[in-house]
């Protein structure tokens, strides 16, 4: 520690000095050599007393025998007190009230003694950690000192400390448990411990956070009775805004865990607000900071929306506009409210429609937009609550075209109401007041209500002004060009280059981007003398910025002009320029807008903070604008007629390229939604297409249920007449066979012509899908179109054929059943015995008739069912098949066509093996009609199928045999 000693070298010690650090050198002998505790603690409570004193003889001396005790006496905590005492009086470096006073030198030098000395302290990293496990001990001699300690650490030596800190397990968490101790004393110095923890250092600041700090701190400040408690409050809030503030993540962790909600009561104010402490003001205007903490333009857009969103949910925007339109409440904090209530509005739709609605409590009522701008041109109102409002009124045009028609709207002769104050008529009374700063802040204001919206700025071209009696009207647009020409009224005004500025500053914006605007500036013939007059003079450093404004405003007229105006084309305005002002001297008085001290500044923040109301001269947004600007307008004045021309060709080519894109989008939108109600349609029929499916299902059920008890009947009817007379003849059965027989044959042959019409369609798309792959192959991409078409339909025969043959094979099938149902009804009925008596006989019979009268019946009324289900199944699939294929038109027609030549190519496959399949059967039927002795046609066909069926009908006559059986 000889470098400390080096601090106090030169200066000459007195006698009771010398005698100081004789004593504290011997008490250090005996802190060292002491065999008894009490002996230590006498010795280190004697260099507590001395500290203050002899700061840096105790702080030289003593420091590592003090550190030694920590280290060796945990067990005792008094002593562990005085050590810690000790050292919180040297690093705090405070002077004894007592001690004598110093020369300056000397007290400047001794200023730096607790800095150093904290840096001495710290060189050992596990001081550090040894600190923060005595924090654990729960005795007070011992965790107070020990938090005034590492909280002075901080103070000195913030970095190295929280990287210590950081590293060091469970050390954050044992700080955290400070704001638990039931000891206020405790709790409030580790509030101010961890402030100094928190400070620009987002990794802790995250541990806190996740440490359950939000819910802590918002407690206290519940405790503590909110704006109306102490300095506690104040030291909450002061870290939560360490903790938020430029922290995203902590900000959306606060967000999501509802501490928003918990922000509300913090501003339930009530009528009588005269008295407010000066505690209380401290308090609130804190906590308007933190809530513009969360809603910061600097934070990103998704974030700051949220919150926004979450403050109107909760009712925390409402509780501000009730602040700020409440009376007695103090100048500073209506003025915060209003800048906080300017953010939570700034881009959120919502949060401003709900501002446009709030109305002051006056008689009549009036809108709160209305009684803040009474404020703004009020030359009387403080200097920061005029930028506030007008911060606040930027705030509610920000990305809000809806209100910026309103505010406009306010200004057209077809909405003035004559008996109402309205905040066009506050605009246009600022605009053209006598005070400079009215002038300034009014035109920044109307031309947030023109940025970036086209509409408005043709509407506000139809605002006419009554200038005096007797005289006609004039525009706004003339009136502000009139005031910019007429020099010699400004110069009554206060401050000439605000005005103009802010004159400048709307009408540059109002002509950017409007070709119509700009043809109403240059059809007055005066303006364009006016502004290279302006801009060719020499003037003074003050007018520079006029200049520059002048040059940006012609400029703008240059680049926006479109050529309407014979007089004032752009190749006459460039001229114009080369031959008066020159194109170098143009560039160069442009520049000089930028290269102001003050542009800098408004281009930094969207809030208008200005030291003054000189400094008022630049706008944020203005300032974007200039950015683009420039560059723009500098390659315009050095462009030719030429290069023009060639700009407006492309400008053409480029606007009917965006029609023809339009028009498709739109026609792109038109099929979008098309296809979503096709969508929906097909979604329907499947839904009607599984029921239908449903109901078959039920109904073949049933049949089948039928068939099962009819089976069942011919059972028990084989039993029960076992001894049954053979009178009766086969004839009388079988009368209706020849019907019968003879519908089947008209069936077959109906049939027959029905597949020779399926294989010749069959093989004309054989042919047909031949040429399509032919045509594949050989590169006849044009036709892809065509061909796809031809595809679809393809497909959609195919899909119909595939369902009549469905049918076809389904009533084949069913005529196969009621043929051989007929064939073993015959049977059973000639081998019945001639024993029984007739009246069983005929009983019997009577039932069986009856039993299959029925059986006809309901088979006929399902097969008509059936036959109408399908019906309805056919139009849903050409439905179905309709939909599809008007979406897969607006696919990709080269992949489709190779995907449906391969599908027909399979379901020609199918329907090959379907009328095979189909020619089997109908090959047997004709085999049964022979069996039962009808004539057939194709004879020699049957023949030849008679050798290879013999056994099958020998199978079949034993089968008959053991059915009599």
């Amino acid at each position: 520690m000889n470098f400390l000693r080096g601090v106090m070298g030169g200066q000459q010690t007195s006698g009771a000095q010398q005698s100081g650090t004789q004593t504290i050198q011997k008490l250090c002998d005996r802190v060292a050599s002491a065999t008894l505790l009490d002996d230590r603690r006498d010795a280190v409570r004697a260099l507590k007393s001395l500290s203050k004193k002899y700061c840096f003889e105790v702080a030289t001396q003593a420091m590592d025998h003090l550190i030694n005790v920590l280290q060796t006496d945990r067990s005792d905590s008094e002593i562990i007190g005085y050590a810690l005492d000790t050292l919180y009086n040297i690093m705090s470096n405070e002077a004894d009230e007592t001690a004598e006073s110093e020369d300056e030198n000397q007290q400047i030098a001794s200023d730096d003694l607790g800095v150093q000395f904290s840096e001495t302290f710290i060189k050992q990293q596990d001081n550090i950690t040894l600190l923060l496990s005595l924090l654990e001990e729960f005795d007070f001699h011992v965790r107070w000192p020990g938090v005034k300690l590492l909280t002075t650490l901080l103070k000195h030596q913030s970095t190295q400390v929280q990287q210590i800190v950081l590293v060091s397990p469970m050390g954050v968490s044992r700080l955290m448990d400070l704001l638990d101790d039931s000891r206020e004393v405790i709790r409030n110095d580790g509030l101010l411990l961890l402030q100094q923890l928190t400070k620009s250092n987002a990794a802790i600041q995250k541990i806190v956070a996740f440490e359950n700090a939000f819910e802590r701190l918002l407690d206290i400040i519940t405790e503590e009775g909110n704006g109306d408690g102490g300095i506690v409050v104040e030291d909450c809030l002061l870290l939560l805004q360490n903790l938020l503030k430029y922290n995203n993540s902590n900000q959306n962790f606060f967000k999501e865990g509802s501490y928003i909600q918990r922000m509300k009561p913090w501003f339930e104010v009530g009528d009588d607000n005269s008295g407010w402490s000066a505690q209380k003001v401290t308090n609130l205007h804190l906590m308007l900071q933190l809530v513009r903490v969360l809603v910061s333009p600097v934070n990103p857009p998704g974030a700051t929306s949220s919150c926004q969103k979450s403050m109107f949910q909760c009712g925390l925007l409402q509780q501000l506009c009730i602040i700020l339109m409440a009376t007695g409440v103090p100048a500073d904090i209506l003025t915060e409210t209003i800048n906080t209530v300017s953010e939570v509005i700034r881009g959120s739709q919502v949060n401003q429609d709900y501002f446009a609605s709030v109305n002051a409590p006056s008689n009549p009522p009036r809108p709160a937009i209305v009684v803040l701008l009474m404020s703004m041109v009020n030359e009387r109102q403080p200097f920061v609550l005029r930028c506030a409002v007008l911060y606040c009124f930027q705030c509610f045009l920000y990305k809000n075209q809806k209100g910026q028609g309103e505010i406009v709207a306010t200004l057209l002769p077809s909405t003035i109401d004559a008996n109402a104050l309205s905040a066009g008529q506050l605009l246009c009374g600022g605009l053209f007041s006598t005070d400079s700063l009215s002038n300034w802040c009014a035109a920044v204001a109307l031309a947030h209500a023109l940025l970036d919206n086209a509409t408005q700025k043709e509407q506000l071209l139809r605002v006419q002004l009554a200038t005096s009696i007797g005289n006609p009207p004039v525009s706004l647009l003339q009136q502000c060009t009139n005031i910019l020409s007429q020099g010699d009224k400004l110069t009554r005004r206060g401050s000439k280059v605000q005005t103009r500025v802010g004159l400048l500053m709307l009408l540059c914006t109002w002509l950017t981007n409007c070709p119509i605007a700009v043809t109403h500036f240059l059809h007055n013939a005066a303006n364009v003398p006016f502004l290279t007059a302006q801009i060719s003079e020499n003037l003074g450093e003050e007018e520079h910025l006029v200049q520059g404004m002048c040059a940006l405003l012609l400029g703008i007229c240059i680049y926006y002009n479109d050529n309407s105006l014979e007089n004032n084309t752009k190749d006459k305005l460039k001229q114009l320029i080369e031959k008066r002002i020159g194109k170098e001297n143009f560039t160069e008085k442009l520049g000089f807008i930028t290269k102001h001290e003050f542009y800098s500044k408004a281009a930094q923040k969207p809030q208008p903070i200005f030291s003054s109301p000189d400094h008022m001269l630049f706008d944020h947004e203005f300032t974007k604008l200039v950015k683009e600007l420039e560059v723009v307008i500098t390659k315009a004045i050095y462009k030719s007629s030429e290069e023009d021309k060639k700009e407006e060709e492309v400008k053409k080519s480029l606007e009917q390229h965006d029609n023809i894109v339009s028009h498709y989008k739109n026609i792109i939108r038109e099929q979008d939604i098309q296809i979503e109600e096709l969508k929906q349609n097909i979604a329907s029929l499947q839904t009607t297409n599984e029921q239908n499916q449903s109901t078959m299902s039920l109904q073949l059920g049933q049949i089948q249920q039928h068939k099962d008890q009819y089976n069942l009947l011919k059972v028990q009817l084989g039993k029960d007449s076992q001894h049954h007379s053979s009178q009766i003849s086969c004839a009388q059965l079988n009368g209706f066979q020849p019907e019968e027989v003879s519908r089947l044959k008209e069936e077959i042959e109906e049939l027959k012509k029905q597949q020779d019409i399926l294989q010749g369609e069959l093989s004309e798309k054989n042919v047909f899908i031949e040429s399509l792959q032919q045509s594949r192959v050989d590169g006849q991409t044009d036709q892809t179109t065509g061909v796809s078409e031809k595809s679809a339909e393809l497909q959609k025969e195919l899909e119909t054929l595939r369902s009549q043959l469905h049918v076809q094979s389904t009533e084949i099938n069913r005529l196969q059943a009621e043929r051989m149902e007929l064939l073993q009804k015959t049977e059973i009925t000639g081998s019945l015995p001639a024993s029984d008596s007739p009246s069983v006989n005929s009983q019997s019979d009577t039932k069986m008739e009856q039993k299959v009268a029925q059986l006809l019946k309901e088979t006929a009324s399902l097969k008509e069912e059936l036959k109408n289900q399908y019906e309805d199944k056919s139009s849903l699939k050409q439905q179905l098949d309709t939909a599809q294929s008007t979406a897969a038109i607006l696919q990709d027609e080269t992949e489709k066509l190779k995907q449906e030549l391969a599908e027909s190519k399979k379901e020609q496959d199918d329907l090959l093996v379907l009328l095979a399949d189909q020619d089997q059967k109908i090959f047997g039927l004709k085999k049964k009609l022979k069996e039962l002795g009808e004539p057939v046609e194709d004879e020699d066909d049957l023949e030849s199928g008679d050798a290879g069926d013999e056994d099958d009908l020998d199978d079949d006559g034993d089968d008959d045999e053991d059915l009599r059986d």
